[in-house]
């Protein structure tokens, strides 16, 4: 039976009061930036009832950490915060508990229409790490690349593969992606050139935000890894194939992915998603002991991708052969620390079916089999005035866990002077 709130929530709501994701939010009618979660259609404002002192009992009450533009801090909170938080907010929005719901001046004050709010980036990033985490993408980019060998690499199953990508660069929501340019080789040219990106794409993905960090030096245990993940956002790592199968020799991707990263501007905590665990991709063979997580560590998020008017993917989490405490967990195993903020992105979440292959790359099987949108055009890579939307959500008994949207439209590049 869904939780039911005092508010009016459809069923098919994002936002119910199972959800509560949580994000940065400036009032279109002036204000400065603060924290809020998403409840319906509203945005309920933190730093107002940490101002009435509804959230005294928390470990962060009267601190003023929801009265600013970023989620850091209260993220470094840790669990129990977190925990605290949200069981007194699930407490005051529910249909049962008057003091929210009957304080008039407070709900004026607290309780904002999501159209009424300018959505920003929800954290401050310190760094960013995209991973290479699904088998159905790894083995269908093999194949492409390399018919005549074996589609993965020999280290692929024994560790998450993964590259550092650009903080700077991370985007949120609705935010245009000028086309990147760079230098571009195709097999029949004797000589690189420089270019616009001709070969554009996407990459649906869902990225951890990490919460609580950790020391120099000091590993994160994959059973404790959880521990540290604040919770997902949706993340569309665009790339630039062209410019990517140039550079990529020996290093990997640099200028074709660090020129723009969206991300949905509701970070959904992990405490959400609890009831969607489920299994990943059998892994074979067995990780390494540091690696070994028992449980269900993967999560049942499906993922849809629209190119303008045309759903062209959808596809599901629970195809990630690496879960999200595995990565982490590899990602610290040398002493690496984390930072409250920092993101890591899944990789490409692709499926078994052509209709879950999450970028271009695959869905045109490198530009060779276009895409017929609603609208009569073809597509193998996307052009200028292209919106690429990206959702994602768990669906529940009579509710849903959703992660709003993760958006952006393809604009012209500026290119290089001189």
């Amino acid at each position: 039976m869904p939780l039911q709130s005092f508010l009016p929530i459809a069923s098919d709501s994002d936002f119910p009061l199972e959800n509560l994701p949580y994000g940065v939010f400036r009032p279109r009618r002036g204000g400065p930036a603060r924290v809020g979660v998403a409840i319906g259609e509203y945005v309920l404002d933190l730093a107002a009832l940490d101002e009435a002192g509804l959230l005294a009992m928390t470990p962060v009450g009267g601190q003023e950490i929801f009265a600013r533009d970023a989620l850091n801090a209260f993220m470094a909170a840790g669990p129990a915060a977190w925990q605290a938080v949200r069981n007194t907010l699930q407490r005051l929005l529910a249909a049962d508990e008057p003091t929210l719901r009957d304080h008039q001046p407070l709900r004026d004050a607290a309780l904002i229409r999501q159209s009424e709010v300018e959505l920003l980036l929800p954290v401050q990033i310190g760094d960013f790490t995209d991973f290479y985490s699904s088998l159905y993408h790894a083995t269908n980019t093999g194949k492409m690349l390399r018919p005549d060998s074996p589609p993965l690499f020999p280290n692929w199953r024994h560790m998450p593969v993964a590259y550092h990508g650009r903080a700077s660069t991370v985007v949120v929501s609705g935010t245009p992606i000028p086309r990147p340019h760079g230098q571009i080789k195709p097999s029949s040219s004797p000589a690189p050139f420089f270019s616009p990106s001709r070969a554009l794409d996407f990459e649906v993905e869902l990225a951890m935000v990490i919460g609580v960090g950790s020391e120099f030096g000091a590993p994160v245990p994959v059973a404790q890894a959880e521990e540290r993940i604040f919770g997902l956002v949706i993340l569309n790592d665009w790339s630039a194939r062209d410019i990517q199968g140039w550079e990529y020799q020996p290093l990997g991707p640099f200028l074709s992915k660090n020129f723009a990263t969206t991300i949905s501007p509701w970070v959904v905590p992990l405490a959400a998603l609890e009831p969607f665990r489920c299994a990943g991709e059998p892994q074979d063979p067995p990780p390494l002991p540091y690696l070994h997580a028992p449980g269900l560590g993967h999560f049942d998020i499906t993922l849809e991708v629209w190119l303008n008017d045309t759903r062209i993917c959808q596809t599901n989490a629970r195809h990630l052969y690496w879960s999200f405490a595995q990565q982490l967990a590899h990602h610290t195993v040398n002493g690496c620390r984390l930072r409250p903020g920092d993101l890591m992105g899944s990789g490409t979440i692709s499926g078994p079916t052509k209709e879950a292959r999450g970028c271009l790359f695959e869905l045109t099987w490198r530009g060779t089999e276009p895409l017929q949108l609603a609208d009569g055009s073809k597509r193998r890579w996307l052009e200028d005035g292209d919106t690429v939307t990206m959702r994602a959500w768990a669906q529940g008994d009579g509710y849903r866990i959703g992660f709003g949207e993760a958006t952006g439209t393809i604009v012209p590049g500026v290119a290089v002077s001189g």
